[in-house]
């Protein structure tokens, strides 16, 4: 059961890795903070603790998403249509 929450840990760590990138603050500073809090937790042993952090990790990535689709619809809007009212 340990290898597959592995398995499932590693591939949110490189989800998250992924979307970083473009993150409004900077890769490096999401890198550091995404890193000290896989840290934070790198001796948890109860594997309902570590679904219950794979459940929050999703949940960022839907929120990281979020962010990132707003941003570009805002710079859409504002390309395409104007403000005058």
């Amino acid at each position: 059961m340990a290898n597959s929450l592995r398995g499932e840990v590693v591939r949110l760590y490189k989800n998250l890795l992924h979307l970083g990138r473009d993150y409004p603050k900077g890769a490096d500073y999401f890198r550091s903070r995404l890193k000290a809090a896989f840290l934070r937790h790198k001796d948890e042993k109860d594997p309902e603790k570590i679904k219950e952090l794979i459940a929050r990790g999703e949940f960022v990535i839907k929120e990281l998403e979020a962010l990132y689709f707003l941003r570009k619809y805002r710079a859409m809007k504002q390309r395409y249509y104007s403000d005058d009212k």
